[in-house]
């Protein structure tokens, strides 16, 4: 391994890099840059050879060719214990290049932009950075390579350990970040050009996928399953693979599925919202003036499913709520909240004696118009994935049609809405009951929808007189309806569509009964 004499910097992104090439320079380190990084540098009083004094070459063409040069290459290639390639470097006036500090050009925010151009995005593909990181890490016992600003504090603390050196282990990880990054960058670009075209629907004809390991798990769904957990490097919401755990046990494979059916609902509502998940169902949900009411509502809607539950909450926990949580009889798992206050956070590790164990998840606020549709949703099957995009409306306002004779009032059509909210989140076939925007009975997942009828009345019992009911898809026959009516539901909501729909209509007209329609299906899977 070559001790740190010369460094090469250029970056796209120039968070840290003045005060890490300073450090740099206190080394003794030589340094050369490019274009921006360059004058960055400069004007912050930092000594810096341009590229091309080094080269002897201009940068050309607009910077497109600046350091594809075989001194920066054969500088980065050159093996140091080789005496072939000591000797061409003497002839040829290439000095050995110890370092490159690299990150490229923003392709992937460029191509986010509404309405981008072909000729910007393509502009925006870098080819120097790429190439320098490659030849770097290719040779990463000679070269250490740098392209995540967040490692400049860190190696500057390394190099003065080490008197101007890293050791192997670090070089060599440091290369593996790096073709991870190139990778990533060349399968970004790859996969932008190939979704171009109608014809394509938007999805590239090959998908490339490239997530980071969080995390290893015990286990995954069964103890004699193994698992681990990997998140996408650049988020662009609030979610389970950026939330912060506060305290608790390790997060298992199912607490994680949870935490995130829990999170992906309860951001749905503007009023303080509590969601109480079971196996990725909604046992309990409510919404009211004050975050630990809608706590107790939600537990409320069916208390024998929510011990030991998954809890998503929207607004942050106070000491209210907190109390709430702890009380008699309750046993919850794990929370995810957008924050907690200092004093909730007491209340929910030290009151009952499963607080050291409950896993507590921060994510900052929360909205249902902080999810980016542009993510796609990726399931898993045998030999293959399955792409498609997000379900993130409800419905469209416009198509919310009333098609029976008696019109819904104003709490109804609250509870409505609400139930049909949950209902997009609960696995189909399904069906949920609710009244003042609280959850009374849930039927998730059955094969029938006349049984999942069944079982949210049989969960709600005498709750069901006076609430509403919500279905996930049309009814094919009038028998949901029928039993609906016996049991003092007052209103329905459902997506319609079905050959029978006048028979549901029907059914409801003459049971006295509400019905609404949204024009939107919402399966679950």
């Amino acid at each position: 391994m070559a001790k740190l004499e010369r460094a090469l910097i250029s970056v796209s992104d120039k968070t840290g890099i003045v005060t890490f090439a300073k450090e740099l320079q206190s080394l003794g380190i030589e340094i050369i840059s490019t274009g921006g990084t360059c004058k960055l540098l400069k004007e912050n009083g930092i000594a810096v050879i341009e590229i091309s004094e080094y080269t002897g070459f201009p940068e050309i063409m607009d910077g497109r060719v600046k350091t594809l040069h075989p001194k920066v290459h054969g500088g980065l290639l050159a093996l140091r214990n080789n005496d072939s390639h000591k000797k061409q470097m003497k002839e040829l006036g290439i000095k050995p290049i110890d370092m490159v500090v690299v990150n490229l050009y923003p392709f992937e925010k460029t191509i986010a932009k509404e309405g981008v151009s072909m000729e910007e995005a393509i502009e925006n593909i870098d080819i120097g950075g790429p190439s320098m990181i490659r030849s770097a890490s290719k040779n990463y016992r000679d070269v250490i390579v740098i392209v995540n600003p967040k490692r400049y504090e860190f190696i500057i603390g390394e190099l003065q350990a080490g008197h101007n050196d890293i050791s192997e282990k670090m070089r060599f990880e440091l290369a593996v970040e790096a073709f991870r990054t190139t990778g990533r960058y060349d399968r970004v670009i790859a996969n932008y050009f190939d979704s171009l075209g109608e014809e394509k629907g938007g999805y590239p004809t090959a998908l490339s996928l490239d997530y980071i390991k969080r995390q290893s798990l015990r286990y995954g769904e069964n103890p004699h399953q193994s698992a681990a957990f990997y998140a996408e490097e650049n988020i662009n919401e609030p979610c389970v693979s950026n939330a912060q755990q506060l305290c608790g046990k390790e997060l298992s494979y199912n607490n994680i599925i949870d935490l995130h059916a829990a999170l992906e609902l309860v951001r749905e509502f503007e009023k303080p919202s509590a969601i109480v998940i079971k196996h990725t169902n909604p046992c309990g949900a409510a919404s009211a003036n004050t975050l630990a009411a809608a706590f107790t509502r939600a537990y409320n809607g069916d208390p024998v499913s929510a011990f030991g539950c998954i809890l998503g909450l929207n607004k942050n926990v106070d000491a209210a709520t907190a109390e709430a949580i702890t009380g008699p009889g309750h046993f919850v798992e794990a929370i995810i909240a957008p924050d907690y206050d200092p004093q909730a956070i007491e209340i929910l590790t030290t009151k009952r004696k499963w607080g050291n164990s409950l896993r507590l998840l921060k994510t900052g606020p929360l909205s249902a118009k902080t999810r980016d549709a542009r993510i796609q949703e990726i399931k898993g099957v045998g030999g293959g994935v399955l792409l498609q995009s997000r379900d993130i409306s409800l419905y469209e306002p416009e198509n919310l049609k009333t098609v029976s004779k008696k019109q819904p009032s104003e709490q109804e059509m609250a509870d409505l809405r609400f139930a049909f909210t949950i209902c997009k989140h609960v696995k189909s076939n399904c069906i949920v009951l609710a009244k003042d925007e609280a959850v009374v009975g849930v039927g998730a997942g059955q094969m029938s929808r006349i049984d999942s009828t069944e079982i949210s009345i049989k969960k709600a019992g005498e709750r069901t007189k006076g609430a509403v009911m919500a279905s996930d898809a049309f009814f094919p026959f009038r028998d949901c309806v029928d039993v609906a009516a016996k049991a003092g539901i007052t209103a329905i909501i459902q997506p319609g569509g079905s050959n029978r729909d006048d028979e549901s209509i029907a059914a409801s007209d003459e049971h006295g009964i509400c019905m609404v329609l949204t024009g939107q299906r919402h399966f679950k899977h």
